[in-house]
């Protein structure tokens, strides 16, 4: 299993196929197993390489108050030892998910040059509104008095669509599943992170390369509005909108959500 050091933590990642490169990285409250629909389907004309963000999954958490920068400095890491080994050439395509497109931003702020594209799947470059913070806050408060369990049983239904909790109600099970073992400290940890983010509308504006934006008509979490702003300020943008989804659009919609991707992976990234 392919684990890399950072800060003297394990963090784990895996890759899956062969071809053009990309990362996927996972948002708030899941692992890399959140993408496993499409690795499934990406596989085969792509290097996919799928990390667990500190505190998740098989990843260790770090030490202290860490910040998405830090978690940007993950990703780094697991960028040179992928280059060392050869499996990826100088760039590669982010695609971030949720807080994982935070962390893609941050990380495109730093090391654009590593990026030939990057995608935010259900994500913002937009900073906390006060709203949105005390929001945030209220969850600590609930993760520290009840745990894990009871605060995720609140939160993952209210990621999926009106229509995929009738139609799909095993979605909101297998996302339990995934996130049930991730530590209070984790998430919040998570939520301190999210709450201290700056805003970074200014990185899809400076970054040259193709960006993608793939949407929930139904997110409640980074509503349509707001995503549909954002699309307007890179010089490249490829933007999709996901009809019948919520905040969970690679599971709620996920066969067009891989073939968003796969064309977007074929269009844009260099060989």
């Amino acid at each position: 299993m392919p684990y890399c050091n950072f800060r003297n933590k394990k963090i784990y990642y895996r890759i899956e196929g062969k071809g053009k490169p990309v990362l996927l990285l996972h948002g708030f409250g899941e692992d890399g197993n959140i993408w496993n629909k499409q690795v499934d389907a990406l596989k085969k004309k792509n290097l996919l390489i799928i990390p667990d963000l500190p505190g998740s999954g098989q990843s260790e958490m770090l030490d202290g108050n860490a910040t998405l920068e830090d978690y940007a400095e993950v990703i780094k890491v697991i960028a040179d030892e992928t280059v060392l080994m050869k499996e990826i050439e100088n760039q590669f395509c982010l695609i971030g998910h949720s807080m994982g497109g935070y962390i893609t931003l941050a990380f495109a702020e730093k090391y654009s040059s590593f990026l030939n594209s990057f995608g935010l799947f259900h994500s913002s470059a937009y900073a906390d509104t006060d709203e949105k913070i005390n929001v945030r806050k209220k969850a600590i408060s609930f993760i520290k008095e009840n745990g894990t369990e009871a605060f995720l049983k609140t939160m993952i239904p209210n990621l999926f669509s009106e229509e995929s909790k009738k139609g799909q109600p095993e979605l909101i099970e297998q996302l339990f599943n995934i996130s049930k073992n991730i530590s209070p400290e984790t998430l919040i940890q998570y939520y301190k992170a999210m709450i201290k983010r700056a805003a970074r509308a200014s990185v899809l504006k400076s970054f040259k390369n193709p960006v993608l934006f793939i949407i929930g008509k139904n997110d409640t979490v980074i509503p349509l509005e707001s995503s549909l702003e954002q699309c307007e300020i890179p010089s490249i943008s490829t933007i999709h909108i996901l009809q019948h989804s919520g905040h969970m659009g690679m599971s709620e919609e996920e066969n067009l959500s891989n073939e968003f991707l796969s064309d977007f992976f074929q269009n844009f990234l260099q060989k």
